[in-house]
């Protein structure tokens, strides 16, 4: 669905061209366009992010503003909205993204050292503990949008499909000290290199919606997110919208990319419908699908944090390996292929996967000795291994949040994270167009791949049994 049509754009936003010169558009999607722009009063280089839809433009702005401050996500400048009209966000301008590190260093064919590796996703997990320990779900991690400034610095972008499950304030941590001083303090050497480690949340308290934090037990953590997921919702911002944008969701964030490119080439991930019900209840069609974990493929409308740290997984494999972990051209066969490797869903690996929706309709004949995670990651460190492992299981209570895996022993062993500086950054964002795939959402057409597949009847039903 085209967005409606409109007689003004930015160009002819006089409180905006007041402050703001706008330069060439850099991104373009169903639902925003992106603009290079430049503040007048300092000249300082900034995104224009032109939101078309009601709902993502809230989204982005509510979660933006809770989480200012914090070093690991991109910077709400300021932004612009009138009645009847688009909302504008003045964002920093990052030039390039992870999924562009990626490429360039499987190109170079040297892939990414083990500082390097670690240094990437010590940033990753800081901006995803500054999310939850907020509350925030991203619901849309992947490679593209993480995006990184010029001297290193990597940053969470692009929180059109994001949700705040409860009020910020609350802060998920234990009693633990700081999982970055513990590293520091038990690796001594590490003070040599400082900067490898970034500024830490408990630093930037003002960050985190300026309210006072109290901290709570893990277990005091876990039952107040099952409160709020068995909690009906009242959020009146959850108006149906659609985020049919292909493969152009990931330029329309803060990076460098070209429009005139085919749209068939711009990216081989799959943006999925985001549709949260009126009355604020999830929706599982979220997120792109390489990145998607088991529960949203199987239809759950009832989950949390969680669905993060699975698509953390995914993307830290892809690190390991300069391939992504799950490439399914359907969300058929991305099952297939989780299940190919992580073996069958039942209950003995995740007792309560009998009521996700589409548990009974989809079926996959008995995989026999599964190769699990070390069988896609070989000749890595078994640390690494372990990290991957802890986030890409069936069982969303089993995997590791983000601040627990800040205190993992991986990044105080040598090799340590290599300092920000000295990280290789692209000088520019590429336009992703290799190893393609135009994907579609699932319909019936997806069951074509397979052959041959059993469709039973069932009292409430049909039953999809897939070799």
């Amino acid at each position: 669905m085209d967005p409606p049509p409109k007689s003004w754009s930015i160009y002819t936003r006089a409180e905006i061209l007041a402050k703001y010169q706008v330069m060439e558009r850099v991104g373009s999607g169903t639902y925003s366009d992106v603009y290079k722009g430049r503040r007048l009063s300092d000249d300082l280089i900034v995104a224009l992010k032109e939101i078309h839809d009601y709902q993502s433009a809230m989204r982005e702005i509510e979660a933006l503003q809770i989480l200012q401050g914090s070093p690991n996500v991109v910077v709400l400048h300021e932004y612009f909205w009138r009645e009847d009209e688009d909302a504008v966000l003045v964002l920093e301008f990052l030039r390039t993204d992870l999924l562009t590190v990626i490429k360039e260093a499987k190109k170079e064919g040297a892939g990414l050292s083990v500082g390097e590796i670690k240094q990437w996703m010590f940033q990753i997990l800081c901006g995803v503990d500054a999310c939850h320990a907020n509350m925030i779900m991203h619901r849309d991690l992947k490679p593209s949008n993480l995006l990184i400034s010029e001297d290193g610095v990597l940053k969470l972008a692009d929180f059109g499909q994001a949700r705040i499950l409860m009020e910020p304030g609350f802060h998920a941590v234990d009693e633990n000290p700081s999982p970055y001083e513990d590293v520091i303090s038990n690796h001594e050497r590490s003070l040599q290199h400082p900067e490898a480690f970034p500024q830490t949340h408990s630093q930037n308290q003002d960050g985190y919606g300026n309210q006072e934090q109290r901290a709570v037990t893990q277990d005091e953590y876990y039952r107040v997110l099952d409160e709020i997921k068995t909690k009906s919702s009242t959020d009146d911002m959850d108006k149906d919208t659609n985020f049919q944008d292909g493969n152009t969701s990931c330029l329309a964030t803060c990076t460098i990319s070209d429009v005139e490119d085919d749209f068939m080439k711009g990216s081989f991930t799959y943006e999925a419908d985001a549709r949260d019900n009126e009355e604020g209840g999830l929706t599982s069609c979220v997120g792109t699908r390489w990145y998607r974990s088991p529960e949203l493929l199987y239809g759950s409308d009832d989950y949390g944090l969680e669905i993060d740290l699975w698509s953390l997984g995914c993307i830290f494999a892809e690190i390991l390996t300069l391939e992504p972990l799950f490439p399914g051209t359907s969300d058929i066969d991305q099952l297939s292929r989780i299940i190919d490797v992580l073996g069958n869903l039942n209950e003995e690996v995740w007792p309560a996967c009998s009521k996700l929706p589409d548990y009974e309709k989809i079926s996959f004949t008995k995989v026999e000795n599964p190769p699990g995670i070390e069988g896609c990651l070989p000749n890595r460190l078994p640390d690494e291994v372990s990290l991957v492992k802890k986030l890409v299981c069936y069982d969303p209570a089993r995997r590791a949040t983000a601040m627990e895996l800040l205190q993992d022993r991986y990044f105080g062993e040598e090799p340590l994270p290599i300092p920000i500086s000295k990280l290789r950054v692209p000088l520019t964002r590429s336009a992703h167009d290799e190893d393609s795939h135009n994907l579609d959402d699932l319909d019936l057409s997806d069951c074509e791949d397979f052959n041959p597949v059993n469709v039973i009847k069932t009292g409430t039903g049909f039953s999809i049994q897939f070799p």
